[in-house]
């Protein structure tokens, strides 16, 4: 019991584990990149076409392949905030960091053309919902709408979707 209680000390002196700390600083440079971008959107910040292709390539950068490899099943549990869930469901998650990332790259794209100014067609419209769809019928599935024919804040909308699916599973407060 007091070698388990002092291995356990050890490991707290040592520090967090690089890779849970590469992904927790990873999952922060998201939110500020999405926070920034929303932001825009929102007339809260002004419009800047670099600072908004920045924000995007930050996302874009972390997510898919590189938001999978920070969540290898040793880092799983306490004292991360990724649930051990995520290696029963490993395919479901991987499938959210696919989609993350399918939604950022294409986001990341429209960015690399933005202009000096926000302008109607990167704005979500008033029509129907991407993909079609409405709150009485079914719905297509997401992976069947296509992504770029999405104005760029409806993708950020969509991405912002996909990482509260994903936190809502996978993701636990640490005290």
């Amino acid at each position: 019991m007091l070698s388990l209680a002092c291995a356990s000390a050890v490991v707290a002196a040592a520090g967090p584990d690089p890779i849970i700390a590469t992904r927790q600083s990873s999952m922060k440079e998201m939110a500020a990149a999405a926070k920034t971008i929303a932001a825009m959107f929102d007339g809260k910040l002004a419009y800047d076409a670099a600072a908004f292709k920045a924000a995007a390539e930050t996302i874009r950068a972390r997510t898919g392949p590189t938001l999978i490899t920070e969540f290898p099943s040793a880092t799983l549990g306490a004292p991360s905030g990724a649930k051990l869930e995520i290696d029963q469901a490993r395919s479901e998650f991987e499938a959210l960091a696919r989609h993350i990332g399918t939604l950022a790259t294409t986001l990341a794209t429209k960015a690399e053309r933005a202009p000096a100014s926000i302008t109607d067609d990167m704005r979500m419209g008033t029509g129907p919902a991407m993909g079609g769809g409405s709150l009485l019928g079914k719905r297509p599935a997401a992976a069947q709408a296509d992504p770029a024919k999405a104005p760029a804040e409806h993708l950020l909308h969509l991405i912002l979707q996909d990482c509260s699916s994903c936190h809502s599973k996978f993701r636990q407060k640490v005290l």
